[in-house]
């Protein structure tokens, strides 16, 4: 138990292996914008795989060395009493086996190349692990979750006004332009690109009343995606003031009479 429980505090608290699975983990997307060149990808086609064999080996060993140890991992409810299966179904869990699933399907299974293909893609969820080693991603994370509901109502108002502004673009333009606005779902393109501001170019409305429509989609717009930036970045200053806050108090003790008390540094 004494040992499981070293492994476990190595594996998640000491800072040289924590920056080398750091840097493990940004090799691996190099590696994988790196072989998307076809040059670069027939020329170093053996180095890619050693290293991929390499990466694999040792994410394998991390991910069952978590699972060995994760009784020492703090859960508020482990599923049906097991830590070991609260870690499996958990993000990181399942973030950690996607990371290498895709390496042994292949070996275990005759499949087609252009399922391969799809497979060797799930090998960039890697960059996801970077989320329990990274303190900024953390925040980010916790901010994420705070505001989820004011983010949820942001994207369900976006919804509506994005059927209700193809809808109307669609009977407004079909009779027009039939071959860009043939249904409401072509319709939706426009919408989307009129309503975050891109505007594309390769659809719009010719109509009087189409180009109406079109202004005031692009007004609200402006408007709507301000929102949802407002309100992450008020919650993120939020969150980071509350990290300094707590760095700057510290805990003191009276020599005297053992009180203790809080001191801002």
């Amino acid at each position: 138990m004494r040992l499981k429980k070293q492994v476990h505090k190595f594996i998640t608290s000491n800072p040289e292996f924590l920056k080398f699975i750091y840097g493990l983990i940004i090799l691996n997307v190099v590696a994988i914008i790196l072989e998307s060149y076809k040059g670069i990808r027939t020329q170093y086609s053996d180095v890619f795989y050693v290293f991929e064999l390499i990466s694999v080996i040792i994410f394998t060993i991390e991910y069952i060395l978590r699972f060995w140890t994760a009784e020492y991992e703090k859960y508020k409810k482990p599923l049906f009493g097991s830590e070991k299966l609260q870690f499996v179904i958990s993000k990181y869990g399942i973030i950690d086996l996607v990371a290498i699933l895709p390496f042994y399907l292949p070996l275990l299974f005759a499949l087609d190349l252009r399922v391969l293909r799809i497979l060797r893609l799930f090998r960039l969820l890697r960059i996801f692990k970077l989320g329990r080693l990274s303190k900024s991603l953390k925040t980010i994370n916790s901010v994420l979750k705070e505001t989820r509901g004011d983010l949820a109502i942001s994207v369900f108002v976006a919804f509506v006004l994005l059927i209700l502004s193809s809808t109307l673009m669609y009977y407004f333009e079909s009779d027009v332009q039939p071959d860009k606005f043939e249904n409401i779902g072509q319709a939706l393109w426009w919408a989307v690109a009129t309503l975050t501001t891109v505007g594309y170019g390769d659809v719009y409305p010719v109509t009087g009343i189409g180009k109406l429509l079109s202004g005031v989609v692009a007004l609200i717009g402006i408007g709507f995606v301000a929102l949802p930036t407002s309100i992450l970045s008020s919650a993120f200053v939020e969150r980071v003031q509350k990290n300094r806050k707590k760095k700057s108090i510290e805990q003191c003790k009276c020599p005297n009479c053992g009180e203790e008390f809080e001191i801002e540094v």
